[in-house]
Formats: C-alpha cells, structure tokens, sequence
C-alpha cells in the first residue's frame, strides 16, 4: 500500500494580529498602504532600469532589478491574505492555500537571499578588483547568477513543500499567527 499523508485537516484558522475590531480596521488600512507602496515601488524600480539604456549597461542595477522584482513577489505571496483576512471574524486558509503560501514565500524569500549574496559579490569584486571587475562580472555570469538564485530559491522551497507535506495534521487547527509559515505548522503537527 502506498504511503500516503495522514492529514484529516482541510482548513486552518489564522488569529491574525488581533481580535479586536478596531484594530483589525487599522492593521488593514496601515498594511494595504504599505503593500501599494511597496509594489508601486519596487514595479518604478524595476521599469526605470528596464527603459534606462545607461542603467542596464551597469551590472549592479540589472541586480537591483532582479531584487526589487522578487521583493515584489514575496510581498504578493504574503500581504494579500493577511489585508483581506483582517476584517472577517473567521479567518481560514485551506490546506491547498498553505501548502501555495508557503511555497512562494520560500521561493521568492531564498530567491532573494542569494540574489542579495550576488549582490555583495558583485560589490566586493567592484571594490577589491576594479582593474579585472569587467572580464570577472559579465553579462553571461549575471545570468547564470540569476539562475542560480531561482534555482536556489526553488530548491529551497520544494524541500520546506516535501518536509511539511507529510506532516499529520489531525488536531487543532489553529495558528496565532497571520500567515503559514513552517514553525506554526510544526506546532500543529
């Protein structure tokens, strides 16, 4: 017979910050601003690198592109549940939703953590070696940096997937926390 997950749980409750009403209705304004501001922001970082032909010439800001992209990602993968779920009474997240949640805040998250240590990389070379920075860092090694770093960070999310896929989750199903996130799960398990 085939090993299969033990889970009976379809749905798990999140508390969030709080449960009073009003502070819930200035958690979802104060995050939803942040959330506007931080796609608004990272997408003009992005766009004005991408339509500067003296910016992407420079390595460095073809990285602060890539940064600033995944760090629009992993704001998308986190602060949207938490905005809508901060005004109903009953806050849940399927099994299905928890097992996605949790793969993209890993992915983009590890994704950008190795983008920030090409980052530092890149710097150090800059820095240390500038007589050989052009024949060290080059268009071709950014790239494979890039994938690297999406290699990196969706390895990193597969194994958190695979690691709390076979959790047994057959007890209670509430997290104090406002996202899915390994260690609540852990408890729960």
């Amino acid at each position: 017979m085939k090993n299969q997950n033990q889970s009976f749980t379809t749905e798990f409750v999140l508390l969030g910050l709080s449960q009073n009403p009003t502070v819930q209705k200035t958690v979802f304004g104060v995050f939803l601003l942040v959330y506007i501001a931080t796609i608004v922001g990272n997408m003009l970082i992005v766009v004005t690198i991408l339509c500067s032909p003296a910016l992407l010439v420079s390595l460095m800001y073809y990285f602060l592109a890539v940064l600033s992209f995944l760090d629009a990602c992993f704001s998308s993968a986190i602060t949207p549940k938490m905005v809508v779920d901060s005004i109903p009474e009953r806050k849940t997240i399927s099994y299905e939703g928890r097992m996605i949640q949790l793969f993209a805040e890993h992915f983009f998250g590890g994704a950008e953590m190795i983008i920030l240590t090409v980052m530092a990389y890149d710097h150090y070379v800059a820095i240390c070696k500038p007589l050989h920075y052009s024949s060290i860092i080059n268009w071709r090694l950014c790239g494979i940096l890039v994938g690297v770093s999406w290699t990196g960070g969706f390895l990193h999310s597969i194994i958190q997937i695979l690691f709390t896929f076979h959790l047994p989750f057959c007890g209670p199903n509430v997290i104090d926390q406002f996202m899915c996130d390994l260690y609540p799960l852990l408890g729960l398990a």
